[in-house]
């Protein structure tokens, strides 16, 4: 998996190329000051309706020994914490889980990563550290792809036309799920510093790639998300 930890081969976010569009890329002209961070526009505040979805805030990405808990973790919860109240009644959680059976590629994925070929009720999938918003109703979209945009997450934030990303790993799960959602029509705001990669670097360099996909996608702070409500 890598939502976490070291690389599905090893190595470093071998599905991110680490150079897409460079760094001159995201420091292209916005039309903003030279006040306003490279790369980024003023923020357009999501409106009223807008959901919080909360990736895989899981105990198998949230610390070792499993070997893709994502060091930063604690900070995507202190972040997403942070966000809860204002999205009460309008967050939804996903969980990723194994498949039963797996296909295809899967199955030589799973042979690198056998310990996390268990049961989706296995307490590896759980969702511990937010047990208390699964148990106040949000509802909860599992998946066995790291993308977790599909039907369900649709249904689920239906009446929604804006979607605030939060979660792990941005290098994986939250940047399948953002361009899949962003191809299905939605805004999608990614809060960089409610999110954690599988480390800094590939966190940094998914955030990167998405704030390519600009306006359909934008990377915004907890901040400017609480200063809009």
């Amino acid at each position: 998996m890598t939502d976490g930890g070291t690389r599905a081969d090893g190595g470093a976010a071998a599905h991110v190329p680490p150079t897409v569009g460079g760094a001159d890329a995201v420091q292209r002209d916005t039309g903003v000051g030279p006040d306003v961070a490279p790369g980024a526009a003023a923020i357009v505040p999501p409106g009223p309706d807008a959901a919080l979805v909360v990736i895989d805030m899981q105990d198998v990405f949230a610390r070792p020994p499993s070997p893709w808990a994502s060091p930063d973790y604690p900070t995507a919860l202190a972040g997403t914490c942070r966000l809860l109240p204002a999205f009460a009644g309008r967050t939804v959680l996903t969980r990723y889980v194994a498949p039963a059976v797996p296909d295809g590629a899967w199955r030589a994925y799973f042979d690198q990563w056998p310990f996390a070929l268990v049961p989706e009720n296995d307490p590896l999938y759980e969702i511990t550290d937010l047990a208390d918003v699964v148990a106040s109703g949000a509802p909860v979209v599992t998946r066995t792809t790291f993308g977790k945009w599909g039907p369900e997450l649709d249904a689920a934030t239906r009446g929604s036309g804006e979607l605030v990303l939060a979660g792990v790993a941005t290098d994986c799960c939250v940047i399948s799920t953002t361009l899949a959602a962003a191809d299905a029509g939605r805004r999608v705001l990614v809060v960089e510093d409610a999110c954690a990669g599988s480390t800094p670097e590939n966190h940094q360099r998914a955030l990167e790639i998405m704030r390519l996909y600009a306006p359909l996608i934008e990377v915004t702070t907890v901040a400017e998300m609480l200063g809009a409500g």
